[in-house]
């Protein structure tokens, strides 16, 4: 097994336990040797969004969505991120209805990629409904 497929392994397990502190260290030393492995990079996001890094979240999943702009699970991804971030305590109005707007755009991006791998196998798929997503304070 490659150093970079242990690494990405031991931070499955770390992530796993709730050690996700150490689970962006294995993360990163894979991507060390493999900077563009969209995997490494998802368990990177989202362990770095449960160890409260959002801002560092929305970069590795702004990356992963240049690397791959039809993978639906990057824009969920980056929605739940922005919406983790329009919770924050004490947020100005303004800047939590823009991370809401984006958490929706994301969102909407996720729809379409899903849709369009669904028309791979199924021609006649209707397009998905639009409007906003609910978000919950």
């Amino acid at each position: 097994m490659s150093a970079a497929m242990e690494h990405y392994k031991a931070g499955l397990s770390l992530f796993g336990k709730g050690d996700h502190v150490a689970a962006i260290g294995e993360y990163e030393q894979a991507l060390a040797d493999k900077p563009d492995w969209e995997d490494a990079l998802h368990g990177l996001a989202m362990a770095q969004a449960q160890a409260g890094r959002l801002d560092d979240a929305i970069a590795t999943g702004h990356r992963v969505a240049e690397l791959n702009p039809n993978d639906p699970f990057a824009y969920t991804s980056l929605s739940m991120f922005y919406q983790r971030k329009s919770a924050a305590p004490g947020l100005p109005a303004e800047e939590r209805d823009a991370f809401i707007a984006e958490a929706e755009k994301q969102q909407n991006k996720a729809r379409m990629a899903s849709w369009k791998q669904e028309l791979k196998e199924n021609p006649d798929a209707p397009p998905p409904e639009g409007g906003g997503m609910h978000v919950v304070q």
